[in-house]
């Protein structure tokens, strides 16, 4: 769902958090601010529900976006998970899935490199939440059929593929 700089109110760049507030509220997400540099929020997306987080790091003009899909990787499962993370991540132009080594989390993180003056616009910010959950969902059979289904990474990747393209 696209907002026009109308819809938004304010259409000017600004501090990066500030900027995916302004974003949240617009759509009725309900979101926190955890800091001055960090927001939080929940996605119900097509799959599942997902928490997003944004993390402002202005000594390096960077902003990263977690996307939290709430699996966990059980431990007889961890090295065939990364063996289709490898294989999903060979598809992703922006981002990558990864899984959090002390808690198994998986999540999808990107981070955005901001020019000097440290602003986003409000197209970045719709790009970034939009491949960050787009994403999500995309893969997120596979990762039900690796964990649940007992399929290997290049099965469990080759249905959720099939299944995505025959949902039209």
């Amino acid at each position: 769902m696209r907002l026009s700089e109308g819809e938004m109110g304010r259409h000017e760049d600004c501090p990066p958090v500030e900027m995916l507030g302004q974003l949240f509220e617009a759509r009725g997400w309900t979101h926190e601010f955890v800091s001055e540099d960090e927001i939080t929020v929940e996605v119900q997306a097509s799959w599942a529900s997902y928490q997003l987080r944004a993390i402002w790091r202005a000594e390096d003009n960077v902003l990263q976006l977690l996307c939290l899909p709430e699996i966990r990787v059980p431990d007889d499962k961890r090295v065939a998970m990364f063996e289709m993370l490898g294989l999903i991540n060979e598809q992703l132009w922006l981002g990558h899935f990864d899984v959090w080594s002390n808690n198994s989390m998986l999540l999808y993180r990107h981070g955005l490199m901001l020019g000097d003056d440290g602003l986003l616009s409000l197209g970045q910010a719709q790009m970034l939440v939009e491949v960050a959950v787009e994403e999500c969902d995309r893969f997120y059979p596979a990762f039900q059929f690796l964990l649940w289904g007992d399929k290997t990474p290049q099965e469990a990747l080759a249905s959720a593929l099939v299944d995505a393209a025959g949902e039209a």
